[in-house]
């Protein structure tokens, strides 16, 4: 882990924006300050499924907050994630770019299943250190997530698009409750979770836990009430279900311990908790303190060397399944980072950190590069792209999964697909070298490197000159011939390739 005694965790979820403060003493996290701002994101969805433009404005009003909080900190001691609702919004790019800059730090939307890894990872370090078999639930504005787990380690995870917001929007318009939406409500909520049963079954695990949202919201109503403390029951269901019935609307309820925040989307959340302890046969969810954003911190925390190997297997799984050939992809990867590593040296670049993080996308994009192979030879580049940009891979947040899928689709091919990411100086190096890579190992053996040098002119930036040995041509002709091809691709955007004879 990085030198710093301070960590910050930030979690864009579909109700509410979360900030996580804390301190670093003996490898432990003590928090020292938390925000929490109802932004309720997961309403502002159109029916094209856009963001509404007082939606995106509340979230960036809160994240100009939170970033006023976090100035100083350095790229190293924030992570900050987005979950269901930015998953949905097709215009989330609007959203995110202008919430990345007033934030400060880049925002990485995540997969359902990435949230269920964090989630449990944050559950599992508040609890004790047992090999029980737990159930996790966690009921979030716009979609639930359940993960099946021992001890530190998550086993089956998955994320179902049923959530609060959605379903108090949905089925308790204007905060109307009845037996009747109640009824309704349920019935909807097994429809989704119905495949739940396959893998969540009762024989499965051992004692279920709930985290924040939803869990927390009611579990607070029911202590506050008289039940006991620490767990939700299903006569606690029951009796909190007469409650809201007997109110009649969300306006009326007068209820210790309900949050005024809660009120609006208590229908929904409660009707899925409902549907879950009927269908997975829960008798009672223990409360637990961890969630997604401690989970963040986690990976934080001394475990980025183990989130950088879980994401490293992951992309092994993706390779082995799509059947990529290992082998070449290592050579490739290889290539290309001793190309990178001379370009940097040009640029007289001091951040080993930024060149190691690149070194590794780079060698997972030559891992990946063919993993298109088996669905077409010919447009091998553009299903591989498809594929990462509709995969979970663990470890991942989507926008990193996008940015693979970019160095996909571009390592081959014309460059003017990819002419909205051509002002990325970052990413053209990365994808200069990867081209190059591919190029010199066309043969599918390794190239000979020697005399090649790769370098940027520091007098017209925009220019890279990748000097060759003078009989290095006549040696390797059809290589030549793909370089020069690739220069004559490059005049064709903002920036440039020179071949050069030493």
């Amino acid at each position: 882990m990085q030198n710093t005694t301070r960590l910050a965790a930030v979690d864009l979820g579909s109700n509410s924006f979360r900030l996580e403060i804390g301190r670093i003493e003996g490898g432990q996290f003590y928090r020292t300050e938390y925000l929490k701002e109802t932004v309720r994101q997961g309403g502002g969805l159109d029916e094209s499924r856009n963001l509404t433009a007082d939606a995106m404005q509340r979230g960036w009003d809160c994240l100009a907050r939170f970033g006023e909080r976090l100035a100083g900190f350095t790229a190293d001691e924030v992570r900050a994630v987005a979950t269901q609702t930015l998953r949905e919004a097709r215009n989330r790019d609007a959203f995110l770019k202008p919430g990345s800059q007033l934030l400060g730090f880049p925002i990485d939307v995540i997969s359902g299943r990435e949230e269920a890894r964090l989630i449990y990872q944050g559950v599992a370090q508040a609890l004790p250190r047992k090999e029980e078999r737990r159930l996790v639930i966690d009921i979030g504005g716009r979609s639930t997530e359940l993960i099946l787990g021992s001890g530190l380690e998550p086993m089956e995870m998955e994320s179902y698009r049923v959530g609060s917001i959605a379903w108090s929007m949905r089925y308790f318009p204007n905060g109307q409750f009845s037996k009747r939406s109640f009824q309704t409500a349920e019935i909807a909520a097994k429809a989704v979770l119905d495949e739940a049963l396959t893998l969540y079954r009762p024989d499965q695990w051992e004692v279920a836990y709930g985290s924040a949202g939803t869990v927390n919201a009611v579990g607070d109503v029911l202590i506050a009430n008289g039940w006991p403390a620490g767990a939700i029951s299903q006569e606690g269901l029951d009796w909190l279900l007469d409650k809201l019935i007997a109110a009649q609307n969300a306006e009326r309820l007068r209820l210790v311990g309900m949050k005024d925040d809660r009120k609006a989307i208590i229908g929904g959340g409660l009707s899925i908790l409902r549907a879950l302890f009927d269908l997975l046969g829960i008798e009672s969810l223990q409360q637990t303190t961890g969630g997604l954003r401690h989970g963040l911190l986690m990976d934080m925390l001394g475990h980025n060397q183990h989130h950088s190997d879980l994401r490293s297997h992951s992309v092994e799984r993706l390779a082995a399944k799509f059947g990529a050939d290992p082998v070449h992809g290592k050579r490739v990867g290889q290539v290309a980072n001793v190309l990178l590593t001379q370009l940097w040296a040009s640029l007289s670049r001091r951040d080993s950190d930024g060149l190691a993080r690149m070194c590794e996308k780079l060698t997972w994009a030559g891992r990946l590069h063919e993993i298109g192979s088996r669905i077409s030879h010919s447009d091998y580049h553009k299903h591989g792209a498809y594929i990462l940009d509709n995969t979970d891979a663990m470890g991942f947040a989507l926008t990193e999964l996008h940015q693979l899928s970019l160095l996909v689709l571009g390592h081959r091919g014309k460059l003017r697909k990819l002419d909205v990411n051509l002002d990325d100086d970052e990413f053209i190096q990365q994808l200069l070298v990867l081209r190059l890579a591919v190029a010199l190992c066309h043969a599918r053996r390794d190239p000979v490197l020697e005399g090649l040098s790769l370098c940027i002119d520091l007098k017209t930036p925009n220019r890279f000159m990748l000097t060759i040995p003078a009989n290095w041509a006549q040696m390797h002709p059809q290589s030549a011939h793909l370089l020069n091809e690739e220069s004559i691709a490059w005049q064709k955007t903002p920036w440039s390739l020179s071949l050069l004879e030493s």
